[in-house]
Parts: C-alpha cells; structure tokens; sequence
C-alpha cells in the first residue's frame, strides 16, 4: 500500500503542478531575474503547493498511526502558507523566522525533540531543558538550509529527494515505519515536480516548496535517529551534509567578508561550480552525485562501529573541506588545506 500511495503522489503531483503554474501566473507569485539569479526570464513560483497538496492526498490515503502526525500537518501549514505569502508578497525575514519558530514549537509540543544521547562506553547524555531549544535550532536550520539550496532548475527538489529516500531506507532497516511511511509520500509527491521543475524548468518550488521540505525533512530526522548513539547522532548531519555546508559556509564567508548574514551573494556552492566550467545540469547532477556520496557514508556510519565512525566522519571532514577550496566557498584565497599539500611537495622535492 505504501508503494501504490507513493505512486499516486507521483501523479497527483504531476497532474497539479501545471495547474499550480497557471494559478501562480494569474496572481503574480513569479520570480524576477536580477544580477544574482541565474534565470533570465520571468518565472511562476508556487510549485511547493503541488508538492504539499500531494503529499496531503498521500497522509489521508495512508493515515499513518501516530501521535505526531497531527502536530506535522499543523505544523507544515504554518510553514506552507508562509512560503504562500512570501512567494507573492515577498515578507521580511523577521516574520518568516517567527513563522518558523511557531512550526518548530508546535512539533517540540507535540513530543518530537532530541532529549537524550547515548555515548559511547554505555554513557547517557541528557540534554534536559537544553534539548527544546537544540530541536527548534535543528528543525529551522535545516529549513532554511534546504531553501538556500534552492538556486539552480530541479536542485533543492533532486536533493531532497536523495535525502528522503536515505532517510526512508535507513528507517526501514530500523523498524521506524511511520517515518519510512510519510518519506515515501514526500519522495512521491516530489519526483512527481522534478520533471516541470529540472532544467530547462517551467516552474519553481519557491519558499513554498523549500520551506516545506526543509520542515518534513527536519523533523523526519528527527524522528528516524531519536535517542541514538553519538555517531548516529551524526547520521541525519552527514545525510544532509550538502545543504548544511553550504549554510555553515555562507555564514562563514559573510562573517570573513564582514557582511551581515541576511545579506544575499553568488558565492553559494552552486554559484561556484558555475564559475568554475560546469554547465547548469552538469552542476545540479554534480551536486546530486555529492549528496549521493554523503549519503552512502550516512549508511555506512549506522553500520559502522565506534573506530569506523571516526574514519567515515573524518572522510566526509576531508571532502567538504576539500570542495570547499576548490571552488572557493569561502573565498578565492581560503585554501589552508591545499596550500599545506602543495607546501608538504615542495619541501619534500627541495630534499
């Protein structure tokens, strides 16, 4: 049943999103091309709504049995029609992030937080009060990472979905099924938007699609590594390892470039492989094939013991520090790792 109800998002999402097209046309949710976008033309915004209508159609064909399904979907409604708004009336970033943080308490409320971790030697962490502020921090930093993603035709909509299905095979595997459940409708209901939205795309997600994504995905992590070991702990971070670097280095960048977070730039991982050669579908495809990466070592990790969850954390380190320098994440000049290799040969020719 869960395979047909996936199959069945597929289409409703498919079937909806050149309607949610037309809609987003006719009450002006488009987005307009300037220096920092890469679109040339005018394009609607809004298909996050076929995504979430599917997925709706998904949750009431399924009805997963759980106490947290009723605090998901008010939840994502909030977040839904704030992506709404802002994609037609474009709203300020204060009271996005205020939407944000009444999505992220009405999950805490309904009993989805963080509030123990097991270390390793049989030792207990409890995060006590500590764990709602971890669990709200969680759920909007990766609903905004997953946003910011959101740059290039079918980019944000292709890694969510290799997301998903890592965060659906690894809760099969451990017995959580409502969560392999509600990641099945979202991978549906998402695949069935990628063709519209993959380059050349004929429709954007907007904040309606990212904002809601980000929000399922946080929460589905959540739920599918609740309570775990410290290295599985660090399951859902390596999963998710594209969008949250990208994040933790615009930070970092506008903090080195003393700008102020807020402030929009090209220098997103995106941005940089543009820069570097890459053509559009050549990057999004790259970035699909390091998400691919990242979440085989996600897989990996959970199966790993204690000395080979440091190994596959050190590996995963190396890469993102790797790729970081490469394309210049941070700036052009960053290239400690790189210069201390090229050091390293030097001296080693000298001799």
């Amino acid at each position: 049943m869960v395979y047909l109800t996936l199959f069945i998002c597929f289409l409703a999402s498919l079937s909806l999103t050149p309607l949610v097209k037309q809609i987003a046309i006719k009450i002006g949710a488009t987005d307009e091309p300037n220096n920092r976008k890469v679109h040339k033309v005018k394009m609607p915004r809004l298909g996050g709504l076929a995504i979430y209508l599917a997925f709706i159609l998904g949750m009431l064909i399924l009805r997963p049995e759980s106490s947290y399904t009723l605090p998901i979907i008010i939840g994502s409604f909030i977040m839904v029609m704030t992506g709404i708004l802002d994609d037609i009336f474009t709203l300020s970033a204060r009271v996005k992030l205020v939407a944000q943080i009444i999505s992220a308490i009405v999950i805490v409320v309904g009993g989805i937080q963080v509030e123990f971790i097991n270390l390793p030697f049989n030792g207990v962490l409890y995060l006590h009060w500590f764990s709602i502020p971890l669990t709200i921090l969680w759920i909007i930093g990766i609903t905004n990472a997953i946003n910011l993603i959101d740059g290039l035709d079918g980019l944000a909509a292709g890694v969510s979905t290799i997301v998903l299905l890592t965060i659906a095979g690894l809760a099969i595997a451990q017995g959580q099924i409502f969560v392999f459940m509600v990641s099945a409708i979202l991978i549906g209901s998402t695949l069935g938007f990628l063709p519209y939205n993959f380059n050349p795309a004929k429709i954007f997600m907007g904040d309606t699609g990212a904002y809601f994504l980000g929000y399922i995905i946080s929460i589905l992590s959540l739920l599918g590594f609740k309570n775990v070991t410290l290295f599985s702990l660090v399951v859902p971070v390596v999963i998710l390892a594209v969008p949250i670097s990208d994040t933790l280095f615009a930070i970092i960048r506008r903090v080195v470039n003393r700008k102020p977070l807020s402030a929009p730039d090209k220098s997103h991982l995106h941005h940089c492989l543009l820069r570097f050669g890459f053509s559009h579908r050549e990057t999004v495809l790259l970035i699909y094939g390091m998400s691919a990466l990242f979440a085989l070592a996600a897989i990996v990790l959970s199966l790993s013991t204690l000395w080979g969850s440091f190994l596959i954390i050190t590996f995963v380190m190396f890469i993102i520090e790797l790729v970081v320098e490469l394309v210049g994440l941070v700036n052009v000049n960053y290239k400690p790792m790189l210069k201390f290799y090229k050091r390293l040969v030097g001296s080693s020719k000298a001799k």
